[in-house]
């Protein structure tokens, strides 16, 4: 009997070793796949002549910036942030707020939203992490309720209104960015930028800490790392990141509005990372385009298609363990659910 058992341990053992080095070869090719259809996509939008491909496209790349920041902290931290849609609005003030004041900028104003991330991720990262779980998801919503009705009382600056652009920002003194493919490939560029950083960070000895606090935080405390520090670390960087997705968000809508930092547009991104997969970087990227891509094509079905999108979504959750990117690990490789640890 102790020999059978044995024996089948082992082979569950090499089944799971050999679906883990599958799933680890898979995902940098579906990454490479992503990143190289977006590379080509402007050229199917121009020989289509179809303006909306390249708008809906670029759309995708700026929640999928902000979706990825949100995974590294959601997925790989597991903090759960209801507030993490602030850091956009912030970001998007910013260079609402700079470009009423003269300073058009692209380089300077992305510098400044970054600081005012940072510092407001200091601020409400220092509070919010002394709490955990439902009581940490409670304080971000608070915050971010708090941003948002802070951006409504600033009547200089549009109220609840928002704020209009005069136009894009300059880059290297030049207007280039008014140009949609220019745009476009900067922010795909930015996008690359950031699963490459995000990839890094989990890949080093920070990211494996961070790993190793969200499994187990008494361990880890006893082995002499404390949570707080690198906690707080990886919620600067992922609200640092939202922010530049900010920049980028008014940069192509050239219009700035307290909507983009409420509580809903952060259960959207919980959302949108959960759908693509957490704790893998592609998830949110796929997330992000299955989201609006579903949302563009049930809006245009129905003028009820929220009930529609929910569905859906908790459809695709319930059928789809590990989401999109873990479904697609399971069908082609044949095994069971994809690890969360690689990007």
């Amino acid at each position: 009997m102790s020999t059978g058992r044995q024996g089948t341990s082992s082979r569950r053992e090499n089944a799971a070793k050999k679906s883990a080095a599958w799933v680890l070869s898979a995902r940098p090719c579906l990454a490479i796949v992503v990143f190289a259809g977006f590379a080509l996509l402007p050229l199917v939008a121009f020989a289509a002549g179809d303006p909306f491909v390249l708008v809906t496209a670029t759309r995708i790349m700026v929640f999928a910036i902000a979706a990825l920041s949100l995974d590294l902290i959601l997925g790989y931290g597991g903090m759960v942030s209801f507030g993490h849609a602030a850091f956009i609005g912030l970001g998007a003030y910013t260079v609402g707020i700079a470009a009423a004041h003269g300073i058009t900028e692209l380089i300077l104003q992305a510098a400044l939203a970054m600081l005012v991330a940072v510092v407001f991720a200091l601020v409400t990262g220092a509070i919010s992490l002394r709490t955990k779980g439902v009581y940490f998801i409670m304080i971000t919503l608070a915050f971010g309720q708090m941003a948002f009705f802070f951006m409504v009382s600033l009547s200089a600056y549009g109220g609840d209104d928002g704020l209009t652009l005069g136009a894009r920002s300059v880059l290297a003194g030049q207007g280039i960015l008014e140009n949609d493919y220019a745009f476009y490939y900067l922010v795909l560029a930015v996008l690359l930028a950031f699963f490459l950083l995000a990839k890094s960070i989990i890949g080093s000895r920070f990211g494996r800490v961070l790993r190793g606090i969200h499994d187990n935080p008494e361990r880890m405390r006893a082995i002499g790392f404390s949570p707080f520090p690198y906690q707080l670390a990886a919620y600067c960087i992922a609200g640092t990141m939202a922010a530049i997705a900010g920049v980028l968000l008014a940069n192509q809508t050239e219009f700035v509005s307290p909507a983009f930092m409420t509580w809903q547009r952060s259960g959207e991104l919980i959302m949108v990372v959960v759908l693509g997969g957490m704790g893998t970087l592609t998830g949110p990227i796929v997330g992000a385009a299955a989201f609006l891509l579903l949302e563009e094509w049930l809006a245009g079905l129905s003028e009820h298609w929220k009930f529609g999108l929910g569905l859906a979504i908790i459809l695709i959750v319930l059928f789809t363990r590990g989401g999109i990117v873990g479904f697609i690990a399971r069908v082609s490789g044949r095994h069971g659910p994809a690890e969360r640890r690689d990007g």
